[in-house]
């Protein structure tokens, strides 16, 4: 495709041949586009941003100044390997955000879901999977292989260790240090990240019905008692009408390579 015409492009910036810009493209000035890199309809970069790597950005979205993007990894094991970085549409990615491509030996690909808020300094690793609507607060970190689902907030300079996964919907408070996995739409918080509760407020304000938040509560306090584990399957064996449970209880059952943040 090379550059449409619609993409207007600073005199001062840098597209190398072979990279694909697509319609309604704005690059500001001194950005610098790598050959591989492909931009859909309307993404904006701002001064000063780096796109480099395999690198695909969605529609619409916006890149702020000094954001890198489709760096080689940060794994002393990467020797070069053509790897990706996938990024989905109408993201807001702020200033020095960093985020790395993925690694041979983690399926090659990061990548980043639709509408997410990537606040200033946030990094994530490579081979890291991000859903949809997630927010990372400024310097938020998450490390290589991290799993975040759909509309998770990771607070300002809180860190993620790697492989670690976390449930759609969950919250981490700021200056948080999470090591194990946390369910769906959990709540997060102290400097070793401890699982003090539901999200409730996230719950509601996306206008999830009572009787499920009802039935998320109990579900709650039932894992509080016994193996973790074992109380998810007790009670998966048992049944339940309520998708979020049964949804919380596929996330526990599901395959990790972290323990559990359990309920305090």
């Amino acid at each position: 495709m090379g550059v449409h015409p619609t993409a207007r492009i600073h005199p001062s910036a840098i597209v190398e041949a072979g990279a694909e810009i697509g319609p309604d493209c704005r690059i500001g000035p001194f950005c610098h586009i790598g050959p591989d890199v492909r931009l859909a309809r309307g993404v904006t970069l701002h001064s000063h941003v780096v796109v480099t790597g395999l690198t695909s950005i969605g529609e619409e979205s916006v890149v702020f100044p000094f954001a890198v993007l489709g760096e080689a990894p940060q794994d002393l094991k990467y020797r070069g390997e053509p790897t990706r970085l996938e990024i989905g549409a109408r993201n807001r990615i702020r200033e020095h955000v960093t985020m790395n491509t993925g690694t041979e030996g983690g399926g090659g690909v990061t990548r980043i879901g639709d509408d997410g808020l990537f606040m200033a300094g946030a990094h994530v690793a490579h081979d890291c999977q991000v859903g949809n609507r997630v927010i990372l607060v400024n310097s938020a970190a998450l490390a290589g292989h991290c799993v975040l689902g759909d509309d998770v907030i990771v607070g300002g300079l809180s860190g993620v260790h790697q492989w670690v996964r976390i449930g759609k919907g969950a919250i981490i408070g700021a200056v948080c240090m999470v090591t194990a996995d946390v369910l769906p739409h959990g709540l997060v918080r102290g400097p070793r990240g401890q699982l003090e509760g539901l999200n409730l407020v996230g719950l509601k304000r996306r206008g999830v019905d009572k009787a499920d938040i009802a039935a998320l509560r109990e579900l709650y306090s039932d894992l509080s008692e016994g193996n973790f584990r074992d109380s998810a399957r007790r009670i998966a064996e048992a049944g339940t009408d309520s998708a979020l449970v049964n949804e919380v209880l596929d996330f526990i059952l599901g395959p990790s390579d972290r323990s559990f943040l359990t309920p305090q």
